[in-house]
Order: C-alpha cells, then structure tokens, then sequence
C-alpha cells in the first residue's frame, strides 16, 4: 500500500477536492502534510475490503446445539373471550410495554402536551385489520409487568408471548421499579388470543427481545439475557412450550443481536465482545466520540438442522439491527445504527452489493414493500438520541434514495401488512401506531395505544371461512401462504 498516495488523496478528499491524480497526492503529501505512525495503522485497515480479505471465522466448527428445559412457573385461568373473531377477517395484535411515561413529555394529535400516562403494567392489543380499530385490550397485573421488546404469537395465532416478571430469587433490578436490567433473566408468559388473559408463565432460562414464527411450526427467540446454561437463541415448540435446540454466545463467537429467518435458515446478527452489555455493544460510545472505531460485526448463518454455522457475513458499518430475505433468498437486507446505513448483501457470494446512509439516525427496523422494488427504514436513532422521526425509502435495486416519510417518534418496527398496501410503524415514545399508504407516502391513520402504552412487534391473524384461525405477518415475514411480493396479499 502507497501510504503517501492514500494520505495525501485523503487529505485533498477532506478540503473538498475531486478528481485527483496520482502526481497531486504526491505533491499533496511532499508539500508537507503530516503522516504519523498512528495514521499508518489505521490506513492498514480502514477499508472494508481489508475485512473481507482477512476475516478469520468466529464461530466454533461443528454442531453448536444446546438445550435447557423449560419449567412451567404458575399456570391460570384464561378467563372468558373478550371479542368474537369472524371467519373471512383478518386481525392484528400488539404487545405494549411502560417505558413511554420515562420519556419527556410528547405532543399530542392536535398539539396538546400529553404529560398523564396511566399504564402501571404492560399490555396485549387486539385490533381490526381493516378498520384499524382496537378491539379489546387488557393490562396485566401489575406483578406481571415487564420490558416489552417484541411481539410474538404461535403459528396457529392461539396464544400471544411476552416477556414476564423474573423468575422467583432471580437477581436484578426488578421490571415493577423504574429501572430495568435487561441482561438478567425474565420468564415468558403464554397468553390467550381470544380472552388476552394468561394461561401460563415459563421460566425458559432467558429475557426474550424478539420473536418470530419458523416454519409454520416453531417460534424463533433471541434473548437479551439469559441464565449461565440459558441460551442466546433457540426455537421454542408452541405445542409444548420446550426448547427444541438453540445456540450460545461463546460458541458464535461474538455478541448475538437479533435473529431472523428465511425459513430454511436462522440468520443472527453479531457483534464483538469487550465493549459493554450484549444490547447496546459499543454502539452508544461509538455515537458519543468515545471510540473512534469499533471490530467488525458480520451476520452467521446457522443451519437449524443441524446447528452449525455454515456461514459469515461481514457487514460494512457499525451496530447491526435489523435483517430482511427477500422472497427469492438471494439477498439480504441489514440496517446498522451507530453508522446511519443499509447495506444489501448476496447471500450466495457475500458480495456487498451496496451500502447507503439513511434519511434520519439510528436505522432499526426494516422492511420490503408489496413488490420488492423498496425498502423502508424505521430511522429510531437507536443508539444515537433514540429521538428518530423519520422513515428512510430507498431503492431495493441500487439503493438511491427516494423518499423520506416524516413519521412519529422512535418508531422502531415497520411491516408491510399483509394486504400489501400498507406499512405499519409502532412509535415507542409516542405510544402510538402509525400506517403509511404504500403508494403516496402518507400517513393514512395514527393508532393511539390504550394508556400509551409503548408498542414493540405487529403481529396479523386471519381467520378462514371456516373460522381457523393462523399468523400471515409478523416481524419475521409472511406465513401460512400469505404473501404481497407472490401475489398472494389479503385483501381485506
């Protein structure tokens, strides 16, 4: 490598010069431009292709599979149905947590300060696909509350899941104080679709974040915290409740975020040890100029039939969120929040296809629009300020800006719906669930959460024409034959 060629071309790039030759550099550099030994290291590695040209695999090799087994810790009575679904309709669930009243005070629909929130505990939301309407809510008890992340139903759309209180002698600050420590231990708690009441709570050895259905048959968590024989990510039998198989971190080799699936493969996104708690890694010292660089993060592939990592993918950027399969598996879609971009990456060749900074901060939630020729980033600004009031809408093929959304506040969750017209947003600090019209852009309705309770994950259920009930939508995509980019939308 020509360090005096590469420094002066950086210096000029810095002043605002374009098209340089290689003599200008030179001459850049021999006029007097300083290049310490610090800046020589750095020039070795600064490019992204050096990451790719080296990496060295972080998982173990061979089949990483663990188990622990669950325990069920109470179980209840579901309680009476508090709506009747109707056959040929389609309904959507949402999962509230409490954050939003330690939030500054937010503005209202018509501008008024809304500084009174009434929601002690966390909450299940059940509401018409068409009519955007809520149907029904319930609050737990208030013994029940907890940090809400995400929200996960069985395939079959019977039962919701949601974090619950720690299991009894767990250490940590309890989930019914101000304060929450998500790298400890919460139990699971199983709840009706139709009563919203629980019917059981399960100590699974972990905090789940996030859930999606896998197959059409299990439910695929990743976990914030978990017990010291607990697991990072594992699939859950809805049908028993029991861990089936999952992975840890020491044997990944890294800091599992998040996971996601193409329904073949389980897809977690890593990132290094050594910077702090596995949910914030790094990112926040990043954003605040306390590190000027961080290791690489990259996304491991893990053949669920037999738990081995059969791939790495490095990925350009810092503090990796979201990822989302196009519907012919051949690339994927990530969102990276302490760098502000999107990349998308072949999943045959790992070729970085492109890479493109976002409208707003701290990307987090992504998703595809009907036709794949979109997507649309949920600019949170997640780690920086978590303040985000923009939605990113970028070209799937080149990725070229096309549209910036101004959205409500922190959304983080952002789906296409299952009719194919719409894409839906939970805003955290609003409590709130914002729709957006496909076509035009807009925001077409403003869902106020009961209480303002803080919305995390959107999951739909339809009911056939002879009443059974299955999941088409949830953060992990589209199930059970539904699904717009196919030709097969709902249309309700």
């Amino acid at each position: 490598m020509n360090y005096r060629n590469l420094a002066g071309a950086l210096m000029l790039f810095a002043a605002g010069a374009t098209g340089c030759s290689q003599d200008e550099t030179d001459v850049a550099v021999a006029e007097g431009y300083v290049v310490t030994e610090r800046d020589r290291q750095v020039m070795q590695i600064e490019r992204f292709e050096t990451v790719l040209e080296d990496w060295e695999r972080r998982a173990k090799p061979g089949p990483l599979v663990q188990t622990y087994r669950t325990t069920v810790v109470a179980t209840f009575d579901p309680g009476e149905p508090v709506f009747e679904p109707e056959p040929g309709r389609t309904y959507w669930y949402e999962n509230l947590g409490t954050t939003t009243p330690y939030y500054t005070t937010i503005l209202g629909n018509e501008g008024t300060a809304i500084t009174e929130f009434s929601a002690n505990s966390s909450q299940v939301v059940v509401g018409d696909a068409a009519t955007k309407e809520i149907i029904a809510s319930n609050e737990l008890p208030s013994e029940m509350r907890a940090a809400v992340h995400g929200t996960v139903m069985s395939p079959d759309g019977r039962y919701i899941y949601i974090v619950g209180p720690r299991p009894p002698a767990t250490e940590g600050t309890p989930d019914t104080g101000g304060g929450v420590d998500l790298q400890t231990q919460a139990t699971l708690l199983k709840i009706d679709a139709l009563t919203l009441q629980p019917v059981k709570t399960i100590d699974a050895g972990a905090r789940m974040h996030h859930g999606q259905v896998f197959q059409d048959r299990y439910l695929l968590f990743d976990s914030f915290g978990r017990t010291g024989d607990g697991l990072n990510v594992f699939l859950l039998d809805p049908e028993t409740d029991e861990i089936v198989g999952g992975v840890r971190d020491e044997d990944l080799g890294g800091s599992p975020y998040l996971a996601f699936t193409d329904n073949e493969f389980i897809y977690v996104i890593m990132t290094p040890f050594g910077y702090g708690p596995g949910s914030f890694v790094g990112s926040i010292q990043l954003v605040e100029g306390d590190l000027t660089t961080m290791r690489p993060i990259w996304v491991a592939r893990i053949d669920p039939a037999t738990w081995e990592v059969v791939r790495e993918y490095p990925v350009p950027g810092f503090r990796p969120h979201w990822i989302v399969i196009d519907s012919a598996r051949e690339n994927m879609f990530v969102t990276k929040g302490a760098s502000a971009n999107v990349s998308k990456i072949n999943l045959e060749s790992g070729e970085i296809l492109w890479t493109t900074g976002t409208a707003g901060l701290g990307p987090y939630g992504l998703t595809l629009n009907a036709d794949e020729s979109e997507i649309w980033t949920a600019d949170k600004g997640e780690p920086a300020g978590i303040l985000g009031r923009t939605v990113s809408v970028i070209a799937a093929d080149g990725g070229q800006q096309r549209h910036t959304v101004f959205a409500g506040y922190m959304i983080d969750h952002i789906l296409l719906a299952p009719n194919g017209r719409e894409l839906w947003g939970t805003s955290n600090r609003e409590g709130r669930i914002y729709v957006f019209d496909q076509e035009t852009y807009a925001t077409s309705h403003v869902i106020d959460m009961p209480k303002f309770g803080d919305p995390h994950g959107l999951v739909w259920v339809h009911y056939d024409d002879n009443g059974n009930s299955m999941v088409v939508r949830d953060q992990g995509g589209f199930h059970n034959g539904v699904n717009p980019a196919l030709g097969t939308a709902l249309d309700y």
